[in-house]
């Protein structure tokens, strides 16, 4: 009986802490995802870039230098509208509302953006993005 006890006890205890694991995961993407948005706002792509899952960082680094978007593009407003989680918790799309404009246009552009982040290594990335400035480049 005794042992039985403890091993309900053990199972009820790492249940409790992996459901307090995916938790806090979860609490973690919000601010990675406005840090993101942030960062291509002000224009700090190469810290944008690590928020990029590392197979596609380069390739995203290297389309801000041949776009000159450090001098051409300007993200004036996001808004995050809504975040929706896999059921796994891995996975999670973002929608947001971004105003931008790229030289040599002087015309704002509204597009609403898809991102889809993974958490890969304790940590949340950006896979995928569609829509807005920088639409195709991370498909």
């Amino acid at each position: 009986m005794i042992r039985l006890l403890a091993l309900f006890l053990a199972f009820a205890l790492s249940a409790g802490c992996a459901h307090t694991t995916k938790k806090s995961d979860l609490e973690s993407l919000r601010p990675v995802v406005e840090s993101f948005h942030q960062r291509v706002r002000w224009k700090d792509y190469r810290i944008a870039a690590r928020f990029v899952v590392p197979e596609r960082r380069q390739d995203f680094e290297r389309a801000r230098r041949e776009r000159q978007d450090e001098r051409d593009l300007s993200i004036t407003d996001y808004e995050i509208e809504e975040v929706e989680v896999a059921e796994e918790g891995a996975r999670a799309i973002i929608t947001s509302r971004i105003k931008w404009m790229r030289l040599p246009s002087v015309s704002e552009q509204s597009d609403t953006v898809i991102s889809e982040f993974i958490y890969r290594d304790g940590k949340w990335l950006l896979e995928k993005q569609f829509g807005g400035p920088f639409d195709g480049e991370l498909p």
